[in-house]
């Protein structure tokens, strides 16, 4: 069973940058595809990017796209998200979270490991 811990959150000006980090232990990291999940207060938890086991492909939602890029280190077993443009509306707890390959990255169900969440918060 796979680890997570996630850092890099904090609280930011509008259209300033913040790079989240996810450090995964305990397993073969590169075994797995790794996605970023927010919740927001109130409201349910959304996807915002996934990145597949080898870091070939990436997959981003449409609120983000353009201004996230996820990445990962399979040396380092760290993956990262790299967010810029940041906007009110991408304050949330940010998740990173572990599936195996195959599965859809869209949906949380498949992911079976979830981080603790770190807090992002973007002031207006």
């Amino acid at each position: 069973q796979v680890q997570l811990v996630e850092s890099g959150g904090g609280l930011v000006q509008a259209g300033g940058s913040l790079r989240l980090s996810c450090a995964a232990s305990g397993g073969t990291f590169s075994r797995y595809d790794m996605g970023w999940f927010r919740q927001a207060p109130g409201k349910e938890r959304e996807f915002v990017a996934a990145i597949s086991w080898s870091g070939g492909s990436t997959f981003y939602a449409d609120a983000v796209k353009g201004r996230f890029t996820i990445s990962r280190n399979n040396a380092k077993n760290t993956a990262y998200l790299q967010m810029n443009s940041l906007k009110p509306e991408d304050t949330a707890v940010y998740y990173c979270a572990v599936k195996s390959r195959g599965s859809s990255v869209y949906s949380g169900y498949e992911y079976a490991s979830w981080g603790q969440g770190t807090q992002v918060t973007i002031s207006s």
